[in-house]
């Protein structure tokens, strides 16, 4: 029985990646859970020897040694009776009595059953948790395998070293514009990894700037090997993301890397992300030159930090306006998240009526102009 004991520790080890140690001290406490549960009596004494070297388990239930009045047989043995199987024992000494684990109920079997079963269980969760965690902020490929049509929530199989489980896209982590269907393998965004009592939950995402940024890193060799250093990231999913980029080495250019031989890498991220707009600009530590080149594809005239320190006012050609606020101020949104200013865009025609700014007239649309907001020295 011992040997058939350790060949299925050896077995469980090998197959489900459980040590041994673990699986010894959840078997321990089965087998005092069984005892326990058969002889109630006896609960405190019980002991369970487990030694993997010699492959030998032993369990017995250990008496006090009395003088006087036995008060629970179970657990007391007066001195007369132990000296009978040992001459030499003292009074407080204990006496150890092995059990016969055949005499146990169909009962009290089931339970110690049951806490093995619960060990692997926890054990299989532990590994898959710890693996998962650990890919936390990175990408995996997964397999769609259910939609929920309430919620609209994407359940998504992922494989690991140690198995595989099932992630939960939400539907706020969910492309709007984007369409799912059971089976599709989709690469995912892993934003974290929850331990509640049922086993750990992988959630994933489709819309975090986490995916673009991890998706630029598998296409730009430059960017994983930290010679291109993206710096920031603002995206509007399933319309448009803006990366700002800089180079370590000034001998590489930031945005060529990324865009990569006739616009492959950039072609592959979006390809990936279904048609989503992409504009990579360079990054620069003066806030000004960052806010002028943020709200590309749009020509910025001037661009200057105002006195509050967390604000900016770009001047743009009439023409390239809407341009720069974009559709339902979509650029000028991803501009300012991308930034970290709060960005006032003025056309050159305000501007230059108020005496504001000098500027190239050639920018202005002057047939559009009311003659009234001329400047004094324009006919």
């Amino acid at each position: 029985m011992d040997s058939e004991f350790f060949l299925a520790l050896d077995l469980i080890e090998k197959e489900k990646g459980i040590s041994k140690s673990y699986m010894i001290e959840k078997i321990r406490a089965a087998l005092v859970a069984t005892v326990k549960k058969d002889n109630p009596a006896a609960a405190d004494g019980v002991v369970v020897d487990v030694d993997p070297v010699k492959r030998k388990v032993r369990i017995y239930i250990e008496k006090t040694v009395v003088e006087e009045e036995i008060t629970n047989p179970a657990l007391e043995i007066s001195l007369e009776e132990a000296r009978t199987i040992d001459p030499d024992i003292q009074v407080g000494d204990k006496l150890p009595f092995d059990v016969d684990m055949d005499k146990f109920g169909r009962i009290a079997a089931q339970a110690g059953k049951q806490v093995i079963i619960q060990g692997i269980r926890e054990a299989e969760r532990g590994m898959v948790y710890e693996e998962f965690n650990s890919k936390e902020h990175e990408i995996l490929t997964g397999l769609v395998t259910r939609i929920e049509p309430r919620n609209g929530s994407v359940h998504i199989r992922i494989s690991g070293g140690s198995g595989a489980t099932e992630a939960i896209m939400p539907a706020e982590e969910r492309v709007p514009s984007e369409a799912i269907r059971e089976g599709d393998h989709l690469k995912v965004y892993v934003v974290e990894v929850r331990r509640p009592v049922k086993g750990p939950q992988v959630v994933v995402s489709r819309t975090h700037p986490g995916l673009v940024k991890r998706l630029f890193e598998l296409e730009v060799p430059e960017i994983y090997d930290g010679v291109v250093e993206i710096k920031s990231i603002a995206r509007e999913a399933g319309v448009r993301t803006k990366l700002a980029v800089a180079s370590n080495n000034p001998e590489v250019d930031p945005i060529g890397a990324c865009i990569g031989p006739k616009g492959s890498r950039v072609g592959a991220v979006v390809e990936e992300l279904r048609g989503e707009k992409m504009d990579i600009i360079p990054w620069s530590e003066d806030p000004e030159k960052f806010v002028a080149a943020a709200l590309a594809p749009a020509e910025v005239y001037t661009s200057t930090l105002l006195e509050d320190g967390r604000s900016c006012r770009a001047v743009v050609p009439d023409n390239q306006l809407s341009l720069a606020i974009g559709k339902e101020g979509k650029n000028a949104r991803l501009a300012a998240r991308l930034t970290g200013y709060k960005i006032d865009i003025k056309p050159a025609s305000e501007m230059a009526a108020q005496g504001s700014i000098k500027i190239d007239l050639s920018q202005l649309d002057l047939e559009e102009l009311p003659e009234e907001n001329l400047p004094e020295d324009v006919e």
